[in-house]
């Protein structure tokens, strides 16, 4: 995987969780694409390669929505970073409600989600890829306009209310080594003023402009 490293042994608590102890789970997504996809020796893409085209642009040709929706899975958050922390760190944010773990496994090997990941292999210059799940119950989340993420490697204090949503990380399925632990999503009506972070430290703040936003069903349905 050239746009990030797996974390094997995540994986394989993914694949062989036992019924019992399996259920939902958030995929949160933060994307950094390159500036021009390159094609050049993903595999699928013979002959079929669009040329001249962005890195979000490709991205935006893998949205697999139909796969989702066919196993059962649901986009609850998509949106362009617009402000953050650590300049230029972070292009987009996506979050994904699995039904199961081994759901999210096994659509990897799925032939019509592989004929659309090409172009997010094209696109994609980095990413992190971390399981979560809810750290208590959730009230209704209330409309807004934007969402502040705050990923951290330790936990963190503060409880949900109808503008904030608390998710523990159970693992890095993708990404560059670091380990977290905490994620809180904020509703806010403006871009707040973000604190700097250094790039590639222990803490990521990011500011999201809603494109889609459905984190309040899934996190009390």
């Amino acid at each position: 995987m050239r746009y990030g490293t797996i974390d094997v042994e995540y994986a394989t608590d993914l694949s062989t969780r036992q019924r019992e102890a399996d259920g939902p789970v958030f995929m949160v997504n933060f994307m950094k694409y390159r500036e021009t996809a390159d094609y050049g020796g993903v595999e699928g893409t013979e002959g079929a390669a669009p040329t001249g085209i962005s890195g979000e642009q490709a991205d935006d040709l893998y949205n697999p929505t139909e796969v989702l929706h066919q196993i059962g899975a649901e986009v609850m958050f998509f949106g362009d970073v617009v402000a953050q922390g650590a300049a230029g760190e972070w292009d987009r944010m996506g979050i994904v409600k699995y039904a199961t773990r081994r759901s999210f496994i096994e659509m990897q090997s799925r032939r019509d989600f592989k004929e659309k990941h090409v172009h997010k292999e094209a696109g994609m210059l980095y990413t992190i890829v971390m399981g979560t799940t809810p750290s208590t119950t959730h009230v209704p989340i209330g409309r807004a306009s934007y969402v502040v993420f705050e990923l951290t490697a330790v936990p963190q204090n503060g409880a949900p209310d109808p503008r904030t949503a608390r998710l523990a990380v159970e693992g890095t399925i993708l990404g560059d080594g670091r380990p977290w632990a905490d994620l809180t999503m904020r509703w806010v009506d403006e871009i707040p003023a973000v604190p700097s972070r250094v790039k590639g430290g222990d803490s990521i703040v990011v500011v999201a402009r809603i494109s889609i936003d459905r984190m309040g069903k899934g996190l009390t349905s």
